[in-house]
């Protein structure tokens, strides 16, 4: 990959993560008026169609024939779309309906670390020196920002249903990263997130019906105009933008590399609610700090360490 290639991704990459960060905060005008249920259903159906209209767009630039896949591959294709699409996006705002935010956010700041995990154990190699040093320096700026700098908030943490439901949220959204890496080898990322947008929307429709006192569509016409505004924010850069170029991330660095990254969504949630008039306090500006170094750490130490001397062969 060329250096440009490089920054390139990294460009992407935090996009996606500010695109899924400023999420949290916009999405309190919506859920004033409306249900986390209906929002993720709204989140997702935006998303699917933005991806249909731009679709025919993506081809007349990139001329390529539809991928021809096995009923394998769909069937594989399908599959990680319900656990990363559908099932952890219902089970995280069901779970943020039961505890704290607090603990919500620890729980999927280890995302990353978990992830990590998993592609070292699929690869059956372990995590080197310095992605470790990496991945503890930037959970503990997280924790840092999620704390505010309270250790007794840590050591209070408990597990109640809520937390256990994040915390399966957490290991989907981890096993999803994982997989998408595979999956995008051999289906570009456009067909590829289409495909993981409708049949996780398909799915999150389907629980809608099955829960019964949902009512998606009612609640999206009660909206102001303001929750309108940043329920098409969220569909649109918050999700199918996010997830475009996080894939991309994923292809073009691997799935462990790209979900670094996922520890700067509670900063970019911090820097949202400060652009819309909240204070950002010292402790939190100090956790952003922390995990800013822990995502250049990797690159400083290649910059920093001693480049072995070329002998002179001349005569």
């Amino acid at each position: 990959m060329t250096t440009s290639t490089s920054r390139q991704t990294i460009v992407l990459l935090l996009f996606s993560i500010f695109g899924w960060g400023s999420v949290f905060p916009l999405s309190k005008l919506v859920l004033e008026h409306m249900s986390a249920h209906s929002l993720v259903v709204w989140r997702f159906t935006i998303a699917a169609l933005c991806l249909v209209l731009y679709l025919p767009v993506h081809m007349r630039r990139h001329p390529a024939p539809w991928p021809r896949l096995s009923w394998r591959q769909y069937l594989w294709l399908i599959s990680i779309s319900l656990v990363g699409v559908g099932g952890f996006n219902l089970l995280l705002f069901s779970g943020v309906k039961h505890t704290a935010a607090t603990n919500g956010a620890l729980v999927m700041a280890l995302s990353p670390l978990v992830t990590a995990l998993m592609v070292a154990l699929l690869s059956r190699r372990w995590l080197s020196s310095m992605q470790s040093v990496s991945l503890a320096l930037g959970l503990g700026g997280v924790l840092l920002v999620i704390s505010k700098g309270q250790l007794q908030t840590l050591q209070q943490f408990e597990f109640n249903q809520g937390d256990l439901t994040i915390i399966a949220a957490m290991l989907l959204w981890s096993a999803y990263a994982t997989a998408s890496q595979q999956a995008t080898r051999w289906l570009p990322v456009v067909p590829f997130t289409l495909i993981s947008m409708l049949a996780g929307d398909l799915f999150i429709l389907l629980a809608s019906r099955w829960q019964g006192d949902v009512h998606p569509l009612d609640e999206l016409l009660q909206l102001p105009l303001s929750g309108l505004v940043s329920m098409l924010y969220i569909g649109v850069v918050g999700t199918v933008l996010a997830y475009l170029f996080f894939l991309q991330g994923v292809q073009k660095l691997g799935s462990a590399t790209a979900s670094l990254f996922f520890n700067l969504i509670p900063v970019f949630a911090a820097l949202t609610a400060l652009l819309l008039g909240q204070q950002v306090s010292l402790i939190q500006a100090a956790g952003m700090a922390i995990v800013l170094l822990a995502l250049m750490l990797p690159q400083l130490y290649n910059w920093l360490r001693p480049k072995p001397k070329l002998l002179n062969c001349g005569a």
